[in-house]
């Protein structure tokens, strides 16, 4: 597997902003190569060698992904005897895919998190319509990158930012963001955003990526768990509550859903690579107070705060 070096605590704010401004659907391989369940793995491995790839997905006549054959499904179907045997019997059932409307940091997440060498990618019906590679993401990185110094070396600023956020602006303020379910065009940027604010305000990194780890949670708990929510973001001199509240289903056990490893995510949700059960308890272990309560059928709040003077 190919890892990404990219992650949230040193990577250049050029790069970040690029992560989450490019989408999957940008990046990934269209049209994709598939085979069909019926086709032998003998018929794929020669897909595989004409093509110089390393893995296929499986999918029907009507553009639903079935699972995958990978490099290793081929050596494991030579060395066993089943080469001739198809794709139905051996594949891959229980993928990990990306949807098109995911910004780029999912792709970099994905690669740094599983030890796959490509990832399907689904349009908002559930239709196969493209696929990923580390090499994909680098690459295109590469090409934006490239792009974002030329236009920085033409572009000479003779005044400030009117971006940029001053201190006093973000200390003693609010902020507020809206969430929608299954809607990965935005997850993410609010905790990005909160921050970079806290970047500029000079708050102690370590308090700030705390602080970010919470908010990343809490987000896209309300992304993949909800039917839609509210982030929102009190800052004063010495302190921040991050308040997270939802229209969901609610949580069913308050205890079980604090526990690491507890999920009770679906088939749908665990295919996009969440579900592993760590979200919320995540978010109390770096809070420096937690508070959450939740009714079923009308939604949940979490309130997190932190202290942003010192590390506690």
């Amino acid at each position: 597997m190919l890892a990404i070096p990219i992650n949230q605590d040193n990577t250049p704010e050029a790069v970040l902003e690029l992560l989450f401004t490019l989408k999957v659907k940008e990046v990934m391989t269209k049209p994709v190569l598939t085979a069909r369940p019926t086709d032998t793995l003998r018929d794929i491995q020669k897909l595989m060698k004409s093509h110089h790839i390393t893995g296929i997905p499986i999918s029907d006549d009507s553009g639903n992904l079935l699972g995958i054959v990978s490099i290793n499904d081929i050596v494991n179907a030579l060395d066993n005897g089943w080469i001739e045997e198809t794709a139905e019997k051996h594949m891959a059932k229980k993928v990990i895919v990306l949807q098109e409307s995911m910004s780029l940091s999912f792709c970099v997440s994905y690669f740094n998190k599983y030890s796959f060498g490509r990832f399907p990618v689904l349009n908002r019906d559930s239709k196969l319509t493209g696929i990923v590679t580390a090499s994909d993401v680098i690459s295109t990185l590469l090409v934006a990158l490239n792009k974002e110094v030329e236009r920085l070396e033409q572009t000479t600023p003779l005044t400030p930012d009117p971006g940029t956020v001053s201190p006093e602006s973000v200390l003693d303020s609010d902020m507020e963001f809206k969430t929608k379910p299954f809607d990965f065009e935005l997850a993410g940027q609010a905790s990005t955003a909160i921050k970079r604010a806290l970047k500029n305000a000079g708050i102690d990194p370590g308090i700030t990526r705390r602080i970010a780890i919470a908010s990343y949670e809490l987000e896209i708990n309300q992304v993949v768990h909800s039917v839609g929510g509210v982030m929102r973001y009190s800052i004063h001199q010495d302190r921040l509550e991050i308040e997270a509240t939802d229209e969901g289903p609610g949580i069913p056990n308050v205890e079980n859903a604090l526990t690491e490893g507890f999920s009770t995510a679906n088939d749908r949700i665990r295919s996009l690579g969440f579900g592993a059960g760590m979200g919320l308890p995540n978010t109390k272990r770096v809070s420096d107070e937690f508070y959450i309560e939740s009714v079923l059928g009308k939604g949940t709040r979490v309130v997190a705060s932190f202290s942003l003077k010192g590390t506690p």
